[in-house]
């Protein structure tokens, strides 16, 4: 592998449409664009440098885990997989190493560092006023089915609790359906680009034929023009497609990071990460779209958790959590909760005992104070009642 190595005096250059502004120190002049057959990467010193960072590289095929990884970012060399501020990412390209240097390609620096790491950075970031729910399936299409229950009603069930927390914050909210039916993916898509400034948040869970004991979290959003999404596999030729991309791209990656280390904060989960793909859901839409699993169906364990409608409460306020975090980033112009943070929140909240079904079990504040507390309880506790087909069959490029 040979590469070649010029200086790039306009940070600037290294993306469209994000404002890189480097830390104290870090003058312009010093970015190095090293080429590797044709693509370009930097360094991962000298993308700790920019950002103010340490950073970790693993060695190949070592799995790196939140309990011991020891840096912001790390890395694993020769793989996709790292871990940004306690989360696991997925890149867009490997990890390379030549000449004693660990490369990152300048794409993943641009379209997957920089938003997960400055989401407050990302320009137009924040801005909604209606979110548009999408409880995945429907109708004839069952999604994947366990034996407590279809995909398509725990998906439905997790959007209609979600709908009146976000209602409650002052967010309009629209579902892309309201009860058991099948709406074409392309309509779903319709909804969100037409609402004054929306973002679409689609529901789901998972399942694989491959690994029964599979389990965990996973967030997706629109890949990269160029690049190729988290499940090829076989990095060739056409992974360096130029399939078109999306001009909102850095939000939806920001909407995935606050969202997802929401979901881990809360929920103990395996954190499977924050990823890419071409779904004609997350094709279609034209505003910062995601894509939610929510937990396997396949999975003895974690099928019972998803059937259980506490658990699914519990799911959906921490997606509500997210959200709000995301709404913020405009406003403050600070970075939002991670992981990290939440899990010290919820250590230090107050636990509350278990004695009758529907009371709170884990009442962090973060939590409460997007909801509050009667959103945790039954009907019967309050004053007023309440009133698959694969994913991959959504990868349909024209």
């Amino acid at each position: 592998m040979t590469g070649t190595v010029r200086r790039c005096y306009n940070v600037a250059l290294l993306t469209a449409g994000i404002a890189f502004a480097p830390a104290p120190g870090f003058a312009a002049g010093d970015w190095e664009i090293i080429k590797v057959s044709g693509h370009d990467y930097l360094s991962v010193d000298n993308v700790s440098r920019f950002y103010g960072l340490p950073a970790g590289i693993a060695a190949s095929g070592e799995k790196i885990r939140f309990e011991t990884v020891k840096n912001p970012l790390e890395f694993v060399s020769g793989s996709r997989e790292a871990m940004i501020n306690g989360a696991r990412s997925w890149l867009c390209f490997p990890l390379l190493e030549q000449d004693g240097k660990f490369l990152v390609s300048r794409t993943d620096v641009a379209k997957t560092i920089e938003p997960l790491v400055r989401p407050h950075r990302v320009p137009n970031v924040g801005k909604v006023q209606t979110v548009v729910l999408d409880p995945g399936h429907g109708g004839y299409d069952k999604g994947q089915v366990s034996r407590y229950g279809c995909e398509k009603d725990f998906a439905l069930d997790v959007a209609r609790k979600l709908r009146p927390l976000l209602q409650s914050k002052g967010v309009r909210v629209i579902m892309t359906r309201e009860g058991d039916y099948f709406v074409p993916l392309e309509v779903r898509a319709k909804i969100a680009n037409a609402a004054r400034n929306s973002i679409f948040i689609s529901i789901h869970f998972n399942a694989t034929n491959d690994d029964p004991n599979a389990t965990g979290f996973e967030i997706f959003s629109f890949t990269p023009r160029g690049a190729p999404s988290t499940s090829d596999t076989a990095l060739t030729s056409s992974s360096f497609n130029m399939q078109p991309g999306s001009e909102v791209d850095a939000q939806s990656m920001a909407l995935s990071a606050c969202i997802y280390h929401s979901l881990l904060g809360h929920i103990p989960e395996y954190d499977r990460g924050i990823k890419r793909a071409r779904f004609a859901v997350l094709r279609l839409t034209k505003v910062p779209a995601v894509l939610i699993e929510g937990g396997f169906l396949t999975e003895r364990g974690e099928c019972r958790l998803i059937a259980n409608k506490d658990w699914r409460a519990k799911l959906a306020a921490a997606i509500g959590v997210g959200i709000e975090n995301y709404r913020t980033l405009g406003v403050r112009k600070q970075p939002p909760m991670l992981v990290a943070d939440y899990r010290r929140e919820t250590k230090s909240a107050s636990i509350e005992p278990v004695i009758q079904e529907g009371q709170v079990k884990e009442a962090d504040s973060s939590l409460i104070n997007l909801v509050g507390k009667s959103a945790f309880l039954s009907p019967q506790q309050t004053s007023t009642p309440s009133q698959r087909i694969f994913l991959e069959s959504d990868v349909i490029v024209p």
